[in-house]
């Protein structure tokens, strides 16, 4: 595997780092600031929405720009948001603040997958876009924790101060690692990047991975009162069985690259599939704290099995232009996550007991294998007539036959 995968995994390090430590800084940063905990909730909302908004359109604005110049401007973007989270002088500067962070979110993540496939032999692009996503599950692990336990040592200024120096060295690992072959601008450009978009498999594509991840957070979202109320772990347990939770997800993302560079969508199916039988055992697996942390553990890997797939399967479905709907992708992992917690959140507000979540994220499951297999029924029609050319004498058409 070439260094270059090494200069994106520590950007995704960076970015799923400031993503996630907003959760354990919430406490602090309400105490300094003078707001309720319910009112600094809403800087994780304006991070996602960042996300949101801006991975497809920082994807279509810099369309004809070379991929290795994006991503070190993201990167410039991504450090600049959390320099001025550091230095917001109160709530709405660093609501708008965490909003600047999220926007490179998506589309770093986009384009970053495009070429980390790109600097890889064929049989191996699921495995280049797992080691890319390494830097975010590792982030689980390490970086929250001790970004975390800086905010409460040396205030929650200094964390994003931290994180933003940690985005500085993703700039110089980008600058010198990435090849230039990739300092020219992409053939596809903005026309062609639409046009990709307009592909019903692509679609398809996008609806599992919102159906997919929001299985994942309609059981997440709610993971420490089920631990506690259900499991009797105490409060102080909760962090480490979080990392627990990321080395799940770890495991399972290298899994779900190398399964991939195989069989993409039979790794894709039994990732699902895996996630609704974890989901549907999370009451009886909640009952004792040993099984408890267990299916912490296999929840992270059945979800994140199925991250490089569907990364993969969203970029070949828009081969002609793939930065864009890349991109699109990290946006649907988003609406997953703020999707996921209502449904969650509506379980347990019905009275379903504080499991429900995850039985109602075993529903999800179950909705994103049906949005996959409709998008296998598609992929076959779409091959049939083409097979059918080729046997009808239209040699040409083989290779277009075979990849699809």
């Amino acid at each position: 595997m070439p260094l270059a995968l090494l200069a994106l995994a520590v950007g995704a390090f960076g970015i799923g780092t400031t993503e996630f430590v907003m959760m354990g800084l919430l406490p602090d940063v309400a105490a300094d600031l003078h707001i309720s905990i319910p009112v600094a909730g809403h800087l994780v909302s304006a991070y996602a929405l960042g996300v949101v908004i801006g991975a497809p359109l920082l994807a279509a604005v810099t369309a004809r720009m070379s991929r290795r110049k994006v991503l070190i401007g993201l990167m410039v973007l991504f450090v600049a948001g959390n320099a001025l989270s550091a230095l917001a002088p109160d709530y709405h500067w660093l609501l708008a603040a965490r909003f600047l962070s999220g926007l490179p979110h998506g589309a770093f993540f986009g384009v970053g997958a495009v070429v980390a496939t790109t600097m890889v032999a064929p049989e191996r692009k699921a495995r280049s876009v797992s080691l890319m996503f390494l830097g975010l599950t590792v982030a689980n692990i390490a970086g929250v924790p001790v970004a975390t336990l800086m905010g409460q040592q040396l205030g929650w200024r200094a964390t994003f101060l931290g994180v933003g120096a940690i985005g500085l060295a993703a700039i110089a690992a980008l600058a010198l690692l990435i090849p230039h072959d990739h300092t020219h601008a992409p053939a596809a450009g903005l026309r062609g990047e639409l046009a990709a978009l307009r592909s019903l498999p692509v679609w398809l594509a996008l609806g599992t991975t919102v159906a997919g991840f929001g299985a994942l957070f309609a059981a997440y979202s709610y993971i420490t009162p089920m631990l506690t109320d259900a499991a009797g772990y105490a409060d102080g347990s909760v962090t480490l069985l979080l990392a627990l939770f990321g080395v799940g997800a770890t495991a399972g993302n290298l899994l779900g690259g190398r399964l991939a560079d195989h069989a993409m969508r039979a790794t894709l199916f039994g990732g699902l599939g895996s996630l609704v039988a974890v989901l549907a055992l999370f009451p009886v697996l909640m009952s004792t704290q040993w099984t408890a942390a267990l299916a912490v553990v296999l929840l992270g890997m059945a979800a994140f099995v199925t991250g490089s797939p569907l990364q993969l399967m969203v970029m070949e479905k828009a081969a002609a232009g793939p930065s864009l709907a890349s991109s699109a992708n990290q946006a649907a992992f988003n609406l997953a996550n703020a999707g996921g917690a209502w449904i969650g959140g509506l379980a347990l507000a019905a009275g379903f007991g504080v499991t429900s979540p995850a039985v109602a994220g075993a529903v999800l499951a179950v909705l994103g294998l049906a949005v996959a297999g409709t998008a296998a029924v598609v992929d076959r029609r779409r091959v049939a007539p083409r097979a059918a050319r080729v046997v009808a004498g239209h040699v040409p058409q083989a290779s277009e036959a075979l990849h699809s």
